[in-house]
This record gives structure tokens, C-alpha cells and sequence, in this order.
């Protein structure tokens, strides 16, 4: 039993067989959804707190919905209901995408993050102080220069710390990649405990590398804050 863990644990850590391993696998779910809805809730943050209720309704009717949905139950919509409809079935590119439950994962993810990181960067926006807003258009900046140059640099500051909360909850969330078939971190876990009954060191494995990710992460965001906040601590 013992040397089959030991083939399960390098499985947690390495590739075998041609096939990732279940750190990069993790890592893998948690930078793509990341870094797609970094950049598209930047985007639908400004738009959220537009004045044009036809532009900001919608997002908040968007990001209503999959906030106050589970993931898990997203994941499986996504997954197994949306390749369920005829059209979707009669549309090659459609019916190759939502076949594979990576891209169904990878939809899930991004989905549920820009809903939260869009409310967050959202909320930012609207603590920007009136004075940056005034000085931006007292200098003659255009409505797009002021949201390049001043509004966006500072809300994405202060929004880091919030934001850093929700990469460590996303990395958790990979966690549901077996809803997926998605070989992750826990689903190594399913299949050493399942071979070897070993369920302590099976799931103790997974949340020890989880455990070191999430540390990891927390340092780099905590290393990231000190020097993007620094102009806000006490100056002698």
C-alpha cells in the first residue's frame, strides 16, 4: 500500500504517462480563470458604474445570478446542461467546446470570478476621492484618459487586498474540477484514496499542497500590497 501512495503522491507533484500532474493541473484552472477575469471584470467594472441603467442592469442582473448561485451547481450547468440543448448539439464549434470539461471548467471559473471581481473593482471605482477626479479634469483629460491614468491605477489599489481574497477563494474552487473529470489536485486525491484506502494520507496530501499554495499566494499578494499601498501607511 504503501509504494502505491508513494506512486500516487509523485502523481500529485509531477507528470506521468504524458499526463499533468495534479499541482499543475491546479495551477493551470487557477490562471487561466484568473487572469481572463481580471481583465474582462476591469472592463465590466467600468461599465457597472455607468449612469446608463441600459449599460449597468444588465451586469448587475449578471453578477446577481452567479453570485448568488453555487459553483457547483454553475459547473454542472455549464457542463452537462448547456450541451444538453439542440442548438448546441447542432453547432460543431459549440458541441466540440462544451464536449470537453476543461473548456466547461475553465467557462465556470471565469464566469463565477468576474461576478465577484467585477462588484469588487466596481466598488473601488466608486471610492475614487472627488479631488483626483476634479485634478484629472482640471488638467483637460478626456473621460478615457482620467479612467487610464487616475481612476483605474488607484481603485485597482485599493481594491487589492479584496481582490487577493478572491484568487485565494478561486484556488479553493478548482478544488470542484472533478465535477469536470478535470485530473486536479483532489481528483488525485479520489483516485490514490480509491486504490489504497488510505484515506488520511490520501486527502491529508491534498490539503497539505493546497494549504502550501494558498500561504504562497497570501505572501505574494501581502509582498504585492506593501509596495503598491505604501503611499497610504504613515510618513515621517
Amino acid at each position: 500500500m504503501t509504494d502505491v501512495l508513494d506512486q500516487f503522491w509523485r502523481a500529485y507533484l509531477y507528470a506521468s504517462n504524458g499526463a499533468p500532474s495534479g499541482m499543475v493541473v491546479t495551477l493551470w484552472l487557477l490562471v487561466a480563470s484568473v487572469s481572463m477575469g481580471f481583465f474582462i471584470s476591469i472592463a465590466l467594472a467600468v461599465a457597472r458604474v455607468s449612469s446608463r441603467r441600459w449599460l449597468s442592469l444588465p451586469l448587475w442582473l449578471f453578477s446577481y445570478v452567479f453570485r448568488g448561485t453555487p459553483l457547483y451547481v454553475q459547473i454542472l450547468f455549464i457542463y452537462a446542461g448547456i450541451y444538453s440543448l439542440d442548438v448546441v448539439k447542432g453547432t460543431p464549434p459549440l458541441a466540440a467546446f462544451f464536449q470537453s470539461g476543461a473548456n466547461c471548467l475553465i467557462l465556470a471559473l471565469t464566469l463565477n470570478t468576474v461576478a465577484y471581481t467585477t462588484e469588487i473593482f466596481a466598488g473601488a471605482i466608486r471610492a475614487t476621492s472627488a479631488g483626483e477626479i476634479e485634478a484629472a479634469r482640471a488638467y483637460g483629460m478626456s473621460r478615457l484618459a482620467m479612467y487610464r491614468r487616475v481612476i483605474l491605477p488607484s481603485a485597482l489599489r485599493r481594491a487589492l487586498p479584496a481582490y487577493s481574497n478572491e484568487v485565494i477563494l478561486m484556488l479553493h474552487a478548482t478544488s470542484l474540477a472533478f465535477t469536470a473529470t478535470v485530473p486536479d489536485i483532489l481528483k488525485v486525491a479520489r483516485d490514490a484514496n480509491a486504490a489504497t484506502y488510505q484515506t488520511f494520507a490520501s486527502y491529508g496530501i491534498a490539503a497539505l499542497l493546497y494549504l502550501c499554495l494558498s500561504f504562497t499566494l497570501i505572501g505574494l499578494f501581502r509582498r504585492f500590497e506593501r509596495r503598491t499601498l505604501a503611499y497610504l501607511g504613515p510618513h515621517r
